[in-house]
């Protein structure tokens, strides 16, 4: 596999600049920078020395390719979702008492997601988290469910207008189920209380689709939907149904070209600290991010931060999260390694700086990790993906 080496962007240019790029859709923009960063791998490999890339049994070359769900043909969509349910119907084999709740294998990785929330978001190792969340729910796929794929992504720029027109929710056999039944509700709050979202035309279950009887164990912990109620107990058993309330005025304002050229190659590229607030939001500025963005698109039980891994799209979401972190380090070398931020909740209480000596531990889901050896794609075991 072959990739045309493209020249690099120059930090400090406008996002968006007059002529053929303003002509270019958003995703065929985004398609160059993914090209760009494709590039650049490939001269960094070049670049190494000969002894080096001889040993090399992960590189820009040979890895696996993570690609966007659209992409996918129906029959490997629906290999895909036969993988999700399967999860979704093998049995946990969690410790009963760590989360009680927990009935499937699914829900594993649902309980240990809820369980680290205030120690995986605003923190230091919120990227290199969920990008080895997203490798083990991948190996179990493949493991325990015979997936012959890798992990797709959503690609944010496709149907703001609309997200009930893209691939992923438009309720056919080939997606992750549509919008939910309408309930009448006051919209949402996001944002740690800063940001209204209005509601949508759904917000009840999800009505058609591979999903439409999916019974949920877990959650919701923080539930951001007006009339939405928590469940008593935070890793307790409490059934209920996917829910959904899309929301177009999400994905307008903040799935934007814009916002993904601005931590990749603009302002907020200059340090992974930048990058990784600007991605996850400036809650106070009523900036959701983002990633905080991606969540709120799908509304109902996904705006919950401890409980959202519930709804399937999330580890398409995340994918999509990695894939602009995959980008930015790309395209950044010589801080792709560097990590920055504390280990608690936008620091609240106050706490040491993350190290990359720090441990990753997922629980049943996964042999515990350090940091470091996450922070390459392209590092060999457990990690060896490139996304297009």
């Amino acid at each position: 596999m072959l990739f045309t080496k493209l020249a690099l962007p120059v930090l400090g240019l406008p996002l968006i600049s007059a002529g053929p790029l303003a002509a270019r859709t958003a995703t065929e923009s985004l398609q160059d920078l993914n090209d760009q960063a494709l590039s650049s791998l490939q001269s960094q490999y070049d670049n190494s020395t000969t002894e080096k890339r001889a040993g090399s049994t992960c590189n820009v070359f040979n890895a696996k390719v993570r690609r966007d769900w659209k992409t996918l043909r129906p029959g490997e969509k629906k290999e895909y979702i036969a993988a999700v349910k399967c999860l979704q119907a093998k049995p946990s084999i969690a410790d009963s008492t760590f989360a009680p709740g927990a009935k499937t294998r699914y829900d594993d990785f649902v309980a240990v997601h809820i369980n680290q929330t205030l120690s995986i978001h605003g923190t230091g190792n919120f990227l290199t988290w969920h990008r080895y969340f997203m490798q083990a729910y991948e190996t179990a796929l493949r493991e325990e469910c015979g997936y012959t794929g890798y992990q797709p992504y959503w690609n944010w720029l496709d149907n703001t207008s609309d997200p009930s027109k893209s691939p992923l929710f438009d309720g056919s056999d080939t997606s992750f189920s549509g919008d939910g039944v309408f309930v009448a509700h006051n919209g949402s709050v996001n944002g740690n209380g800063n940001v209204y979202i209005p509601s949508g035309k759904g917000g009840g279950c999800v009505t058609s689709g591979p999903f439409v009887d999916y019974v949920i164990n877990l959650g919701p912990i923080f539930p951001i939907q007006d009339g939405m109620e928590a469940a008593p107990e935070t890793l307790g058993y409490n059934p209920h149904c996917l829910s959904r309330d899309l929301s177009a005025f999400t994905a307008s304002n903040w799935l934007t070209l814009g916002n993904v050229l601005n931590v990749t190659i603009g302002d907020a590229s200059r340090s992974v600290l930048l990058f990784q607030n600007e991605l996850q939001g400036r809650f106070t500025d009523g900036f959701l991010g983002l990633h905080t963005a991606g969540h709120g698109v799908m509304g109902g039980v996904s705006g919950d931060l401890y409980g959202s891994p519930v709804d399937p799209v999330f580890f398409l979401h995340h994918g999509m999260v990695d894939r602009v972190y995959w980008i930015w380090q790309a395209l950044h070398p010589s801080q792709a390694k560097t990590i920055a931020g504390t280990i608690t909740l936008f620091n609240t209480p106050p706490s040491r700086d993350t190290s990359p000596n720090d441990t990753i531990d997922l629980g049943v889901n996964a042999p515990p990790q350090k940091i470091r050896d996450l922070l390459n794609t392209l590092g060999g075991s457990p990690l060896c993906y490139i996304y297009n």
